[in-house]
């Protein structure tokens, strides 16, 4: 606030918002642990960056860039990525040890996706991760 940054300001400001929504949420205020603050971050920065696609669909470039310029800044209070050769081993480990209980092809896909989400939570994005899952299930 103090460098007169608008843009970071807007966007922690939203982040700090979201997080406030998510710990009155419910019955009864509660304090919000770690993986869950980890968790509305990247629902945020998901939202932008699915706000930027909608936009620049749309042909409002200067919406789109601005709302990738806030995910850029919430993506700076997240873990970092996965590397997409990490992300291939975690699920050819997944899939490998789903073949040794008997689950193969596509029937496997809930009993891979149950073993490699805990791994990858916060770190990659579910639909890459399931697009992963599924094409290492095809025969």
């Amino acid at each position: 606030m103090k460098a007169r940054d608008e843009l970071r300001t807007a966007a922690l400001r939203m982040a700090l918002a979201a997080l406030s929504t998510e710990q009155t949420a419910g019955k009864s205020a509660r304090e919000l642990t770690d993986d869950e603050v980890m968790t509305v971050l990247a629902r945020e920065s998901k939202k932008r960056r699915e706000a930027a696609e909608a936009f620049a669909a749309a042909g409002r470039a200067p919406s789109a860039a601005r709302e990738r310029a806030e995910e850029a800044v919430l993506a700076q209070y997240l873990p970092a990525a996965l590397a997409e050769e990490e992300l291939d081993r975690i699920v050819a480990v997944a899939v490998a040890a789903a073949a040794e209980s008997g689950a193969t092809g596509p029937r496997a896909m809930g009993a891979v996706m149950k073993a490699v989400q805990p791994q990858v939570k916060g770190r990659a994005d579910g639909s890459v991760v399931a697009s992963k899952v599924r094409s290492a299930l095809q025969p």
